[in-house]
């Protein structure tokens, strides 16, 4: 894996910069499409019910798919969350980057945010879909 990105970031220049996240990116190659992941490990229990210790699990069950793939998050092109609590998100955001960065790097996809009523665990705070692009 290269921590050098495999995609091109899409910014019109005239706008206000983008931060912590992309307006579009275009890429090619081999497409990755990850189902929505949430904040359980892999024996599918939740060893806590803290907001941001679940988006740093989610975030570390994505780089784990991806790696099966040979892809890491250099690859992450587009990223969809699902949140039960936008105004936890909201206060916590610097606690979030920080997770953010420990286990994605300075990758910044596409990314799109959603506050949900709830989620089919009743457990997760938080599902995050992903699609990486390796370069052909």
């Amino acid at each position: 894996m290269t921590d050098t990105p495999v995609h091109d970031l899409l910014h019109p220049a005239t706008w206000k910069a983008a931060k912590g996240y992309a307006n579009g990116v275009a890429a090619t190659g081999r497409t990755l499409y990850l189902g929505g992941q949430i904040g359980w490990n892999a024996d599918q229990e939740f060893e806590t019910d803290d907001f941001v210790g679940q988006i740093e699990q989610t975030l570390k069950n994505i780089v784990a798919i991806l790696a099966e793939a040979g892809a890491g998050p250099e690859h992450i092109v587009r990223l969809t969350w699902y949140v039960i609590d936008k105004q936890v998100y909201l206060s916590r955001l610097g606690e979030i980057g920080s997770v953010y960065r420990s286990v994605l790097g300075r990758n910044f996809p596409a990314m799109t945010m959603v506050q949900v009523v709830a989620l089919i665990e009743d457990r997760a705070k938080v599902e995050i879909e992903a699609t990486a692009v390796l370069p052909d």
